[in-house]
């Protein structure tokens, strides 16, 4: 039965990806319900069994459990349209509430500890490809899946530029660097190649195996360095996050535009681009956690209506 599964899951999400999905997180999470429901002996999906194995881990998030769940009731309403017997776990199941996270905004001082941390992992090619990362990841505001997905020939060194390929809505873009930035490269990718001469991928961040970094690994091994580091959640929906360099990229480039008297707006269209957001919106929200970043928007809003009136 669970070789039937898998097969179907293939299918299941060749069709998806035709569709413009990239599936990466359902993919693995699928998988792993295949794997529960082969322990269990199974003799096909129910909705016991995918309300047992969607509120795993004990004493987990709601929402991490419904979104599981949410995971499995694609793949089932999928092989219902195959075989009515299959039952599809309904929606109201386990009620999802998306909420976001309020960004935890980094100072500087913070950034490059988590950057001297990264001497404290095992090996020297983990110590050299973390630290750059960080760095990378401060300075560009990118996303962590789209660092960990540049490849060595992404990089353009004689004019100072990135290649961002197939990120988010499968958009791709150019990023300029800062000149120490592209040293900063050049410096890892010497290092590296000293470390591991042959790599088996074109990544251009390594594992010590010589592949590409894994998503899932890279968030453990920042959370250790946060660990290690002593940063603190400064609330319950407030924690120290490797995403959270990207709001902070955002935040403090808003701030230099401010202290430099430039048009905000203009600079937040600027940044809009650079991040990749489809939509200004979506950066406006990454800029709402600055009480700092606020007040200065508000002062400049006094100072516009005074002049006016």
């Amino acid at each position: 039965m669970t070789a039937l599964l898998r097969e179907a899951l293939d299918e299941y999400l060749t069709m998806r990806r035709a569709l413009g999905y990239r599936l990466a997180r359902p993919e693995k999470l699928l998988n792993q319900f295949l794997d529960h429901l082969g322990d269990l002996d199974a003799d096909g999906v129910t909705v016991e069994a995918a309300l047992a194995w969607a509120c795993l881990p004990a004493g987990g998030d709601g929402n991490w459990w419904a979104y599981r769940l949410s995971v499995v009731r694609g793949f089932a309403s999928y092989l219902h349209t195959l075989d009515p017997t299959v039952e599809v776990p309904a929606t109201d199941l386990l009620p999802w509430q998306a909420r976001r996270a309020c960004p935890y905004l980094y100072s500087d001082n913070e950034i490059a500890a988590l950057i001297a941390a990264a001497s404290s992992l095992p090996s020297p090619l983990r110590q050299v490809t973390f630290a750059t990362l960080i760095g990378l990841l401060a300075v560009t505001g990118m996303r962590v899946g789209e660092a960990i997905g540049l490849d060595r020939d992404d990089l353009d060194t004689r004019n100072g530029m990135l290649v961002v390929r197939h990120s988010k809505f499968d958009k791709s873009r150019e990023l300029v660097l800062h000149p120490s930035t592209i040293d900063a490269l050049r410096g890892y990718l010497r290092r590296r190649d000293q470390l591991h001469p042959s790599p088996q991928s074109p990544s251009m961040f390594i594992s010590t195996a010589g592949t590409r970094l894994i998503y899932c690994n890279v968030h453990w091994t920042f959370h250790r360095l946060v660990q290690r580091v002593g940063l603190t959640p400064r609330s319950a929906t407030c924690r120290p996050r490797i995403h959270d360099l990207r709001h902070s990229f955002a935040v403090a480039s808003m701030l230099d535009a401010y202290a430099a008297g430039e048009d905000g707006q203009a600079r937040l269209t600027l940044i809009s681009t650079y991040l990749g957001h489809v939509d200004p919106a979506g950066t406006y929200w990454y800029l709402s956690a600055s009480p700092e970043l606020l007040g200065l928007a508000a002062q400049r809003l006094e100072q516009h209506s005074a002049g006016r009136s």
